[in-house]
């Protein structure tokens, strides 16, 4: 799952310890419309009935300068913490996880040529993928933004 690193130096969620000093002690954008998972996911509820995925601000800053994207088939089915795609930065490789249940409309195709664009615009052009869900209620089950912001805080203090 992660390369460049064992076990001692990872969170338990798969992405890569920082020690204190080398943290930057910034707050990392936490947009208030979206909900989050604890695996630093992030869902943006579309008005088609789908939803658009991505990896979270504070995520990407651990994993640093983006290299590759592994992105889900469009058309194929994800399960709700399942992994989807892979994100590769210089540090690490890591894992990402489908925050629900339903089929992968649409993938973001320009990570293929710019997997920067997760660095540069998380929330917006960084996007992973699009899905139909397949129950509207999964949406109750992931956290706000203050919830997230809490837990992320909370990760930072221990």
């Amino acid at each position: 799952m992660v390369e460049g690193g064992g076990l001692d130096n990872e969170l338990a969620h798969g992405f890569p310890y920082l020690p204190f000093a080398e943290a930057e002690k910034t707050m990392s954008e936490i947009p208030s419309g979206l909900k989050y998972t604890k695996t630093h996911e992030w869902v943006e509820e579309l008005h088609d009935g789908t939803v658009r995925v991505g990896i979270t601000d504070h995520a990407q800053e651990l994993l640093g300068d983006m290299v590759f994207v592994e992105l889900p088939e469009a058309g194929g089915e994800v399960q709700a913490g399942q992994e989807c795609a892979v994100v590769e930065s210089v540090k690490a490789a890591s894992d990402v996880y489908s925050p629900v249940d339903g089929e992968v409309v649409a993938v973001n195709e320009q990570l293929a040529d710019n997997p920067e664009l997760i660095n540069q615009d998380p929330y917006g052009e960084g996007w992973i993928m699009q899905v139909r869900l397949a129950d509207d209620a999964e949406l109750g089950e992931l956290m706000g933004a203050d919830e997230y912001a809490a837990m992320v805080e909370a990760e930072e203090e221990s």
